[in-house]
This record gives structure tokens, sequence and C-alpha cells, in this order.
């Protein structure tokens, strides 16, 4: 097993780093429980990577840091069932290639596809479409290694009391080392990409919603121009996306970077930025396999957050969104992503128990956020939101034990299943776990 000695670790976007004593490189679950039994021998705290895509203090660790790359690949595809069984350090591109040469899929992905499927899930990534849930939603079964060494095979049948809290954990609850997921025949989808004038966008947005099966759409501050993306099956045949992504590559990351540095550069540029942005907003429609879609290459690095809140708040709230950001005058000329999930019953997932609406706010690397960001998500707190746990957040321990009903039950399902804590981190201890915690529970009997 490899293990490097003093390796300097940083997220994707650079707002977390740390120097892990030892980083280990584990190709199969049994080297994972060794590495575990170690920790608890040595007194050592563990975290675990996948492609560092979370924008948080998630990973960070001075003890010992553990990558899942070397833990990847596809086990077994059940298409009796429609299941795949795939080892937790898989990427989700990987995962979509290996399932469409089979042709299969997963029912729905997010607009990043480098994350590890252990990342995905335990953090709550999502796509969008309202008849989808989450990634975590789409688990049948997982296998764990808990803070004890032990292996753990988590299910509705098996272990059904851990189930739903293992789902979204943060990997505070034990290292997911292998996943049996729900799949579906690779549909083709058609893929349409359009600008709409904001009123008009208003009055449609409900049959957005309803009538498609995945719907996006992307607010640009200082324009009354909405981007507005749609996939749906078509029987028509998948064409080649050579020109589609050299567009996306050009276009979406080397132009968008260097507005982005000008916008830096000049941060009153910003609005009018924005508004030359969504003016070259194409009419687009492609067909392709669901996997070839989803997903679109990040270059240009940014900060975000992003806020889960109650579908029925969406229209209100993205339009006191815009009237903040008209009164403010924010330097952002980053678009506002929004996207639609269906409910769900995973106790940490932001769409427990609700039909959802993410709302997502970005600023370019670079350029101050705090106020924006602040104000955004005291709008977002203002209609119920939640925030995406792999996202920035200015949330405390009391904040989230009022927004999640079943954090109590979570923790004490963490303190079982890791009872020497070596899955914690300070910043873990900061947002959910500590005398802080101990304290509101007992005032809160």
């Amino acid at each position: 097993m490899k293990a490097v000695q003093g390796k300097r670790w940083r997220n994707w976007s650079h707002t977390s780093e740390s120097t892990p004593e030892k980083t280990f490189y584990p190709s199969s679950i049994e080297e994972v429980v060794f590495i575990v039994q170690e920790a608890l021998r040595q007194k050592k705290k563990i975290r675990v990577v996948g492609a560092g895509h979370s924008f948080t203090k998630l990973v960070e660790t001075n003890d010992w840091l553990i990558s899942l790359d070397s833990l990847s690949g596809i086990e077994q595809i059940d298409e009796a069932n429609g299941m795949v069984t795939v080892l937790g350090g898989t990427r989700l591109y990987q995962l979509g290639e290996g399932l469409g040469l089979a042709g299969y899929a997963q029912e729905n992905l997010g607009d990043i596809n480098v994350q590890s499927i252990a990342g995905a899930i335990s953090t709550g990534t999502h796509g969008t479409g309202v008849g989808f849930g989450s990634i975590p939603s789409q688990v049948v079964e997982l296998t764990i290694v808990t803070g004890t060494g032990e292996i753990l095979t988590v299910s509705e049948k098996q272990n059904g009391d851990y189930f739903k809290a293992c789902l979204v954990s943060l990997g505070s609850l034990g290292i997911i080392v292998k996943v049996k997921l729900r799949i579906i025949k690779s549909p083709v989808y058609e893929y349409r990409s359009e600008k709409v004038e904001y009123g008009i966008f208003l009055e449609r947005l409900k049959n957005y919603i309803i009538e498609n099966r995945h719907f996006e759409f992307y607010l640009f501050p200082y324009s009354d121009v909405v981007q507005v993306k749609r996939m749906n099956s078509t029987s028509r045949k998948p064409q080649r996306l050579f020109f589609h992504h050299f567009k996306n590559l050009l276009l979406e990351n080397y132009l968008f970077f260097a507005l982005s540095e000008f916008s830096r550069l000049f941060p009153r540029s910003s609005s009018t930025i924005s508004r030359l942005s969504a003016k070259g907003v194409g009419k687009t429609t492609i067909v392709a396999t669901s996997h070839k879609l989803f997903a679109t290459p990040r270059l240009v690095k940014f900060r975000e957050i992003e806020y889960c809140i109650p579908l029925a708040n969406l229209k209100v709230a993205i339009q006191e969104v815009r009237e903040c950001i008209e009164v403010k005058k924010y330097n952002v000329h980053f678009p506002i992503e929004c996207r639609t999930v269906k409910a769900d019953d995973i106790w940490l997932s932001p769409s427990y128990q609700r039909e959802s609406a993410y709302i997502a706010f970005h600023m370019y690397k670079g350029m101050p956020y705090d106020e924006y960001f602040r104000d955004m998500e005291a709008i977002m707190q203002k209609y119920e939101g939640r925030p995406h746990w792999g996202k920035m957040h200015n949330l405390g321990k009391r904040d989230l034990f009022k927004i999640y009903p079943k954090l109590t039950g979570f923790l004490a399902i963490r303190q079982e299943l890791d009872p020497q804590e070596i899955f914690l981190n300070d910043y873990i201890k900061d947002i959910l776990v500590g005398k802080e915690v101990d304290k509101y529970l007992q005032e809160n009997r």
C-alpha cells in the first residue's frame, strides 16, 4: 500500500489546505481496515478525500488522510435488478463511461462529474429535475469501514437503522468503500439551451418545472435575460459532440476566464460583463446519451455557496435576490444557478421531506465575496434554506439543529459507529459536535 509522508493537500477551489502527517492510497477494503485499526492504536484522526471538490474544510487534517483514488472501478452490473456495484473512489465520469458502454446510466447527475462516488454521496451532490432525488437517493446499499475498524453493510434491509443516516454523513460515520446504486437503461436526451426574457420566464416557470425531465436556469446579475436549459427523452439518434464540447471549452472556460480576470482587475465592470455574458447565450439543441450531457468542464475557479429551499418559495426568492443585487450593487458577474430536486427521507439531506429548489451563488477566485454571500444567505434563510454540505456557509450548530430535525438521531449513530471520534476534524466539530451541542440538547429536551 502506498503511503506518503507530509504531502501538502489543497482542494480544487483553493479554499482549504493542510499538511497531513501521512497520506494513504489503499487499493483494497482490507487495506482501509488496516489503516483504521492502526489509527485507533496510534490515536490518530482520519479524513478521506475523493476529488477535493467541496468548498469547505471537510477534508482538512494534520493527522492521516486517505485518498480513495486507488480504490475505484465497477465491480458488477446487475442487469436483472437494474443495479451497479462500484468501489468508493470511482469518479463519476468513470462510472458514467463504464455504464454507458454497457448501455446503462445513473438516473441523474450534477453538472460536475469529477467527484468520487463516495464524496458525492457523503455531501449530498445533486442534479436537477423535480422527479429525481440527489445522488444519495440512488443508493441501494453501502459498505463502510466504521470507526472501530469493522466492515459494515448498510441498506434498507440490512442494518436499516443506520441507512438513512449513512447516506449523507460528511464522512463522519465511516469510510464508504463500496456502493450499490440503482441504474436505468441509458436514455437519449434532446438538450436545449436558450435565453428567455425574465418577465416571460416567470410566467412559464411552473410549466418549465413540471413539463421537463431535467430543467435548470441561470439568472445573470444586472440583466433581464435568463438562460433556460432543458433535457427530455427523444427517439432521435445521438450525434457527435465534438463541436459542442469545443464550444463549452472555448466560451464557458477560456473566454469566461478572460472576462473574469478583467472583472477582478476592474470590479466595476462586473455588471457590464454579466450583461454581455447574458447576451452571448445562444440557442442550442443537441442529442446525446445522458451521461454525456449532464456535466460540463469547469476550469475557471470560484467560490460558491448553495442553498436548498422549498420549491414553493423559488419564485419569490429569486425576485428578492435580483432586487438585492440591484440595490447593493455587488461586483459580481457569475450567473446564479437554479435547479430542482425531489423530496427524500435522508436525514441530513437538504431536500429532506420537501420538494426543493437549489440556488447557487458564485464569486470568481480573488474577488471579495463575504458581503455578497452573507446577504444571499440571509435571503435563503428567510425562505427556509438549508446549505449544501459541500459548499461554503456561515451556519453554526444551533442553526443546523433547527433546520435538520433528525440531527440528534444522526449524532447518536455517529457516536455509536465512531466512539473514538477518529473521523472528526476541527471543522466537523465546529458545525456538528462538541460541548455546545451537548448544552443545546440539554436545553431543548
